[in-house]
């Protein structure tokens, strides 16, 4: 592209008095374009800081995998089990465990809990939230005591305290000539543990393995091995070819995107949408050029003529106005982009600036695991909308550039 048609499309960006109208509409243009830009940014970085953080939450919770016989009162020690882990080099640690449904009862309160049987020395190895528990400690799990650890909202639901006891209720009832009689334990409260996720603290209780096959008749048996991997990451891919086929009809093995599935497959399926939406509205500004270029041809067509009969092709003239209305939509790309990637980056301390202002609380750790907002500004999310608003805009040049060249010089002079 010539100096000369640059020079001439740089030149007609300027307002004058007499096309000052049209400057203001390229300037709602590309404030339109900018605006998008910045709102696609910004609500795809909140929206990957909180899939990440999610993420790490439940990763810190959430075993990385497990692995178990269909029929748990096979005969087989959890031992048998780590014979297909064992040498695999992404698996960090492995522990037992027996989980199932129960009743908790304290107080006149009842609550539906997961009960988890561990071995304290092994589980330690599989999850963080045994380091620095608000009170007691794995090591206080003592087999055939009865001692359970509660997660800290489930403990003050049931107003439970370090050396009470609490009531388990079992699924499983006696037979008796009466009927059928529920299962009452008495366990002692040893523990409190926080996990920091709220679904996890409100339900989760944990006493030791040989406590929690007693009680849920279990023998020898566990439900399954838990494994702690290098890269949670990849954990599908991992335990694709774990359990040779000759087995996989007695052995079962699970990720933990298993139980969490639906959640991710939610999040992805609303950026996608958002991404789409916001994209729509980057192309209305964008397609606002369309009408500022039409009326800078119109307005243009005696110049047009001029510079056709001093010898500029119909190619020169649709360089003209595309450099206009690229330059238009570089600039709006440019200011949104740079204001999106510096929002996304302090969204997080906007919002917790104005919750303190206005004395508000905007994240419910209750439904969204966690209580502040974060955000992951991801430099390739950036680019590819970047690119996206360019090729809009570029698009939008197309049809008044050609309009532009189609002009005949003795029409547009007729008149002159």
């Amino acid at each position: 592209m010539s100096s000369l048609e640059t020079w001439i499309g740089l030149r007609y960006l300027r307002a004058k008095k007499r096309n000052g109208f049209m400057s203001f509409i390229t300037m709602i243009s590309i404030a339109g374009i900018a605006l998008g830009v910045t709102a696609l940014i910004v609500v795809l970085s909140v929206m990957n800081g909180f899939q990440k953080e999610i993420r790490g939450q439940l990763l810190n919770v959430a075993p990385h995998a497990e692995i178990g016989y269909y029929d748990s009162g096979n005969g087989e020690s959890w031992q048998s089990l780590r014979v297909f882990v064992q040498d695999k080099k992404e698996v960090l640690a492995s522990a037992p465990f027996v989980s199932d449904q129960a009743l908790l009862a304290n107080a006149g309160e009842v609550r539906g809990v997961q009960i988890r049987g561990i071995l304290p020395s092994e589980e330690q190895n599989v999850v963080e939230y045994g380091k620095d528990m608000p009170a007691g400690s794995f090591d206080d799990l003592k087999p055939g005591e009865f001692d359970i650890i509660l997660g800290e909202g489930l403990a003050q639901a049931l107003g439970a305290e370090p050396g009470g006891k609490v009531t388990v209720i079992t699924p499983e009832g006696n037979v008796t000539p009466a009927g059928v009689v529920p299962r009452l334990k008495q366990f002692n409260v040893v523990g409190i543990v926080k996990t920091g996720v709220y679904e996890m603290d409100n339900s989760l209780a944990m006493t030791h393995l040989q406590d929690a096959q007693v009680l849920y008749r279990l023998g020898d048996g566990v439900h399954g091995l838990r494994l702690k991997l290098a890269e949670p990451q990849n954990a599908p891919d991992f335990i694709r070819n774990l359990i040779p086929a000759a087995q996989q009809d007695q052995v079962w093995v699970r990720d933990w995107t298993f139980s969490n599935r639906s959640y991710f497959e939610a999040v992805e399926l609303e950026k996608r949408m958002m991404f789409i939406i916001l994209t729509l509205i980057i192309a209305v500004a964008a397609f606002n050029l369309v009408s500022s270029l039409v009326m800078a041809v119109t307005e243009k067509q005696a110049d047009i003529a001029i510079l056709r009969t001093l010898g500029l092709a119909p190619a020169g003239i649709m360089k003209i106005f595309m450099v206009q209305g690229a330059f238009a939509g570089f600039f709006g790309t440019l200011a949104g982009v740079v204001c999106g990637v510096l929002l996304g980056w302090n969204v997080g301390k906007i919002v917790a600036f104005f919750e303190k202002l206005f004395g508000v609380h905007l994240i419910n750790s209750q439904v969204y695991f966690i209580d502040y907002l974060p955000s992951d500004v991801n430099m390739k999310d950036v680019a590819v909308i970047a690119a996206i608003s360019l090729a809009l805009a570029f698009a939008a040049t197309l049809y008044p550039s050609w309009r532009a060249a189609k002009t005949q010089p003795a029409e547009a002079l007729r008149y002159e």
